[in-house]
């Protein structure tokens, strides 16, 4: 056997940990020497931990800002560079491509089979186009109907491993105790505590082989709930990719959104209630064009904005889903619509009074400008977010994040909420893929 490959793998913190589990981890044909991280802030400058690295490496493996990537390639002279993380422009990728190819390094994106793990229990697979087109109100309109049909579910969440690595290879999720004992970000919050509401189990972390091992013990059917657009890490029965009408074109435009677009059993317009006929028939004609097999449903995103009454004629300030702004580049979303359908007076840009970590995130995603990103990635700065509502001249905070996010955080300001379902515009067709895919 020749020299192993050395590798450098480029990620965010999720999907690449995931990739050098299932492709690269005890394989000795490869050295991962590295892997880079962006998107997520306080990854780089960590290790991915000995303990979930494997015997070939005993000191971990070392992560460091994608900014430097140049310098690493000088340095540990790579002979491939595999990209691992997702919700980014087709040129994106060709950018990093081209850096990599000009430095001598192949470029490699992994096939998605080879990365989906087997399960013993049928899979359910939510995904998207882009982050922010509804994959939370999907896997809970899922869930109902898996209620129905009296079957024992259980959710995997794709990984948000903002803290400890090794503490964090498998985490279940019962409880708000749980959430509170695994010192949850708001993110992370947003995404488990829904299952929670609708009494199902939700497991996360890093090792997603031992997560789903475990998970099957208590299930009949498992819940891939999917992160930004990225593809499922498990073989599904029922593949469904939500696509956004409002950013009709993203669907041939991002990776690996346009991947789960191409590969899904179902696509799903959402938001069809708020968009134009134009942008849902676009993604039509595009699902012919690249997935004619797909079964594609309608479905409506109704608002609703639990005391309307305190938001009418007043000056409000609007808490979205962070995510969606920052790395899913929308300019508004489910709490805009739910201000300005219960008469808002104003909604005020919070951006001149932001602070620290938040007047950052205004600086790299100047898109989110009049709206409130609900960033909360760890303690400071979920104090940040709390410093900036107090600081915004407002007569009321309205929150749309899928979480009661005055569970994480306290301001001396009325908070009202909003909150979003999914509805079938003719109803019936998603739950009728759903006992096809389970045999019945």
């Amino acid at each position: 056997m020749g020299e192993a490959r050395r590798v450098v793998i480029l990620g965010a913190a999720g999907r690449d940990f995931h990739n050098f589990n299932t492709v690269f981890r005890d394989n000795p044909a490869f050295k991962v020497v590295a892997f880079t991280a962006t998107q997520i802030p306080d990854i780089a400058g960590r290790k991915y931990p000995a303990v979930l690295a494997g015997k070939l490496y005993p000191d971990g493996v070392p992560i460091f800002d994608e900014a430097e990537l140049t310098a690493l390639i000088e340095r540990e002279r790579p002979d491939v560079a595999v990209f691992s993380y997702s919700d980014v422009t087709h040129e994106h990728v060709g950018h990093l491509a081209s850096l990599c190819i000009a430095k001598g390094v192949d470029f490699e994106l992994l096939g998605a089979d080879k990365t989906m793990i087997r399960s013993s229990r049928p899979v359910l697979a939510v995904t998207a186009v882009r982050t922010g087109a509804g994959k939370s109100q999907t896997t809970r309109y899922l869930s109902n109907i898996l209620k129905k049909l009296g079957k024992k579910v259980v959710a995997i969440r794709h990984p948000m491993p903002y803290g400890d690595l090794a503490r964090q290879a498998c985490q279940r999720f019962a409880d708000y105790g749980d959430l509170d004992r695994h010192q949850c970000t708001i993110e992370e919050r947003e995404e488990y505590e829904p299952h929670i509401d609708n009494g199902f189990v939700v497991y996360a972390g890093v090792d997603y082989e031992r997560i789903i091992r475990q998970a099957e013990q208590e299930a009949d059917v498992i819940l891939w709930d999917g992160g930004n657009n990225d593809l499922p890490f498990y073989q599904s029965a029922l593949h469904i990719c939500i696509a956004d009408p409002h950013r009709a074109g993203h669907e041939q435009r991002y990776h690996p959104g346009e991947a789960n677009f191409r590969r899904a059993d179902v696509i799903l317009i959402n938001k069809c209630d708020t968009a134009d006929e134009k942008d849902i028939g676009a993604i039509e004609d595009a699902a012919r064009k690249l997935n004619p097999g797909a079964l594609v449903i309608r479905a409506n995103s109704p608002v609703t904005c639990q005391r309307p009454e305190w938001v009418r004629d007043q000056k409000v300030l609007v808490i979205e889903d962070g995510p969606t702004l920052t790395h899913g580049s929308m300019t508004y979303g489910a709490g805009v619509v739910a201000a300005r359908n219960a008469g808002a007076q104003l909604i005020v840009d919070p951006s001149p009074y932001a602070v620290a970590s938040i007047a950052a995130t205004y600086l790299k995603y100047p898109n989110a400008r009049g709206i409130l990103p609900a960033m909360g990635y760890g303690e400071a700065q979920i104090k940040d977010l709390e410093a900036t509502i107090e600081a915004t001249p407002c007569d009321v905070v309205l929150s749309a994040t899928p979480i009661d996010i005055t569970r994480v955080l306290k301001v001396n300001k009325p908070m009202v909420r909003a909150t979003y379902e999914l509805a079938e515009v003719k109803p019936g067709p998603l739950e009728a893929a759903v006992r096809k895919a389970l045999g019945g």
